[in-house]
């Protein structure tokens, strides 16, 4: 059998300052030159993207195109693909040099595997680096097990890698998702093939204040709230019609349980922009160790619950102080009530804090 060739399919709009050192780590993969093709995909860029792309020439596909959004950007770039594998990097984050080969290799051993994914760095703007604290090693079949659909977690566009005759039965990705494509193609990927993580760091993820989902721990401002609540309520109405399209019940008890982790996304969200009353912070909260409870250890239910019941006394803004509190003493809490927060609250939590 041939050694599979791949695409990479960078989506750039306005990264103009950060495009070469995506464009450089490509370049500089420990993997064949002839078996790879980079492809840029400027989505209507208004800054100096071209001129500081076209200085590559012939070792890149440059194309340009109206601003449509990511959804529009990948489907023209999958279009020009040519590769059995299509590996997606945003123009803001850069790969370490074995990337490629990892994933190759994963795809070699694993036939049936549709997609490969992997761990990151957190790279902030002092150049300093951090452990991910969200990747859960999820491989295999995952809707056939419904611990794994509630493990399974979402995964950033610079860490995916696709199986070219897999991926298009998941096209055209919806052209309203202007954001979250690389969400709907990983949260529906599982329905078509196993998928295969990789527990390896193989990329940096570029935290620089502009991200839409990964920040520096603060509260976006209100417009981008706005914006994140939109493209998840547009992105669960696109997964949910996929899903009634291609015969799976989406009201079914487990794939209810999968689809929450973006209503409850939406819902932080929106607590964010207007702060919600005890009761109903209560009912949001109450309802993680109840979705949750066969990956949870006892200890973390156990905290689950005081933290719910706490908000009926704290609130919104002052629940923090509990987390606060346990921090203070983590050893006594993880010996006694629990090892940690979904990670939509533990990011929210760290925000508000």
């Amino acid at each position: 059998m041939a050694a599979p060739s791949i695409s990479v399919l960078i989506d750039a709009f306005n990264y103009g300052h950060f495009i070469e050192q995506a464009i450089d780590s490509v370049l500089a993969q420990d993997f064949p030159f002839e078996r790879r093709e980079i492809l840029v995909v400027d989505d209507g860029s208004t800054d100096n993207t071209f001129e500081r792309v076209k200085k590559y020439g012939n070792a890149i596909r440059y194309f340009r195109k109206p601003n449509g959004g990511q959804a529009s950007a990948f489907n023209f770039g999958f279009e020009h693909a040519c590769g059995d594998i299509i590996a997606l990097l945003d123009a803001d984050d850069v790969w370490l040099p074995q990337k490629l080969r990892r994933i190759a290799e994963a795809f070699e051993q694993d036939p049936e595997a549709g997609m490969v994914y992997h761990r990151t760095h957190l790279w902030r703007e002092d150049g300093s680096l951090e452990d991910d604290g969200y990747f859960v090693e999820v491989s295999g079949r995952v809707p056939e097990s419904r611990a794994s659909l509630l493990r399974y977690a979402m995964i950033g566009t610079s860490c995916l890698a696709f199986r070219r005759s897999i991926l298009e039965k998941l096209l055209p990705v919806p052209e309203t998702l202007r954001s979250q494509a690389d969400a709907y193609l990983t949260a529906l990927v599982i329905f078509v093939a196993p998928i295969c993580a990789v527990p390896e760091f193989l990329a940096k993820y570029r935290l620089h204040g502009a991200n839409l989902f990964q920040t520096n721990g603060d509260i976006p401002p209100p417009s981008v709230l706005q914006n994140r609540i939109a493209m998840r309520q547009s992105l669960l109405t696109e997964i949910r019609g996929w899903l009634e399209c291609n015969h799976h019940d989406s009201n079914s008890r487990n794939l209810r349980a999968y689809l929450k982790q973006w209503t409850k996304a939406v819902e932080l969200d929106q607590f964010a922009l207007h702060s919600p009353g005890r009761w109903k912070y209560f009912r949001h909260l109450f309802e993680y160790p109840l979705i949750y409870r066969e990956i949870m250890s006892t200890r973390h239910r156990l905290y689950s619950y005081l933290r719910a019941f706490s908000a009926l006394i704290l609130g919104y803004d002052h629940l923090h102080l509990l987390d606060d509190f346990r921090e203070s003493y983590k050893e006594l809490f993880s010996h006694s009530l629990g090892d940690g927060l979904p990670a939509e609250e533990r990011k929210h939590a760290a925000a508000k804090g």
